[in-house]
């Protein structure tokens, strides 16, 4: 593995697990009143363009991260609307 593959799976890595503790909160105080739908869509719809540039690119630190980061981000998303009922 080269040094700059390395790079990017090591900031990957850090902006993913930027978003466990929003979702970990989220899921244990069963509420998101704080978390805005236009954030989550937004960011969202950039995470999905960044999936798919990657995918075109073929560089796996933007695929791994901007997937597992949509995930979460997809996890939240749900949460919102679960606790918002």
């Amino acid at each position: 593995m080269d040094l700059l593959t390395l790079l990017g799976l090591m900031a990957g890595t850090l902006t993913t697990m930027a978003f466990l503790p929003q979702m970990f909160q989220t899921w244990r105080t069963k509420s998101a009143k704080d978390v805005s739908y236009t954030m989550l869509i937004t960011f969202m719809s950039g995470l999905f363009l960044w999936l798919i540039y990657g995918i075109i690119l073929g560089a796996l630190p933007i695929i791994l991260a901007n997937g597992i980061t949509l995930f979460f981000n997809l996890i939240i998303l749900w949460l919102k609307v679960k606790y918002n009922r």
